[in-house]
């Protein structure tokens, strides 16, 4: 694996590989000191073209953590601002050196371009194209999931999947490049997904992806899902009104109080609520339901560091298979 592009493109194998390396790298985040050198003297650059908070972050923090030089580039005051290309942008991270790009682009595509123009010869790690995917957002949102299940069934988390666990994504799924991400992962995991959103914010061609379709969230709670992933509403990213109100989409399609207690009336004592963040509370979820204890966003946050450090290990350390314990443990 020599780059990280899409989650369609991840076998079984390497999902696990990365969510298993994460579960190591999860306890070196617990450690009083929690740096590794495994990556030292190693340049990572975080190119990023769209605004981010948690995804760049979580980026620059999972590689300072393995020891690696870290360069933050901007697309706001940079040469991109005066038209410089991706071309130029790319040969000119080669020229200082740089060992791994993880690159957010407005261009769906923009990553997978990098990765073989040979332009570059480092790893590119997709931090989010256009409404493609957002691989690392999945990795960290299955391995958020996998703990949750693991702890369910009194097992392990480590080399174990998603195998009988139902997962219901809700909302814009149009501009969701999670979304995408989430369900490629979660079907290779062994999950079941239900896709729930108003017909207008649903892709074209929707109806072949590997999962069920509902326009209903009611009806999709009494499934009895395992785990409820709210997707933020992409305002803009919308060039028209894509449903009659906000007032109309939080009624049908968000994630209200009479929602968080429909839960338990269903008996979902289990059910936990997934968020990739940023949240437009009271549209897609409410307050109370976001920072209720069934809510794993933060959580997810956190589990990103360790997902992202684990994807920037495997990538540069050379190894395609998880790390043995004792090698983080005494590095």
């Amino acid at each position: 694996m020599k780059h990280l592009l899409s989650t369609r493109d991840l076998s079984r194998t390497d999902a696990l590989a990365i969510l298993d390396t994460a579960e190591q790298m999860a306890a070196v985040s617990q450690r009083e000191v929690k740096k590794l050198p495994v990556l030292r003297g190693r340049t990572v650059v975080n190119l990023f073209f769209e605004d981010s908070t948690r995804t760049r972050i979580s980026f620059e923090a999972a590689a300072k953590r393995l020891s690696a030089d870290v360069i933050n580039f901007s697309a706001k005051g940079s040469s991109v601002s005066k038209g410089e290309s991706l071309k130029d942008t790319a040969q000119t991270l080669a020229a200082i050196g740089a060992d791994a790009v993880v690159i957010r682009h407005g261009s769906s595509g923009a990553p997978a371009r990098l990765a073989g123009s040979g332009w570059i010869d480092a790893a590119v790690l997709n931090a989010g194209d256009g409404t493609h995917e957002h691989p690392t957002q999945a990795l960290l949102d299955a391995f958020t999931m996998r703990r949750h299940w693991a702890r369910l069934h009194g097992t392990a988390s480590t080399g174990t999947d998603l195998t009988g666990m139902h997962v219901v994504i809700v909302g814009d799924v149009l501009h969701s490049r999670v979304a995408r991400s989430d369900l490629w992962l979660l079907r290779t995991l062994g999950a079941s997904v239900t896709l729930v959103a108003p017909p207008t914010l649903l892709p074209f061609g929707v109806e072949s992806w590997p999962c069920e379709i509902s326009y209903d969230l009611d009806e999709a709670l009494e499934t009895g899902p395992d785990a409820v992933m709210m997707l933020r509403v992409q305002g803009e990213r919308m060039n028209s009104a894509f449903f009659p109100s906000v007032r109309e989409y939080s009624r049908r399609w968000g994630f209200d109080d009479v929602r968080l207690g429909r839960l338990d009336t269903l008996g979902l004592t289990d059910t936990i609520l997934l968020h990739p963040g940023p949240m437009n509370r009271g549209l897609e979820i409410s307050s109370r339901a976001a920072d209720s204890p069934r809510a794993t966003i933060l959580e997810q946050v956190s589990n990103g560091v360790s997902v992202r450090m684990a994807a920037l290990y495997l990538l540069l350390a050379g190894e395609n298979t998880p790390a043995a314990p004792a090698t983080l443990e005494n590095a």
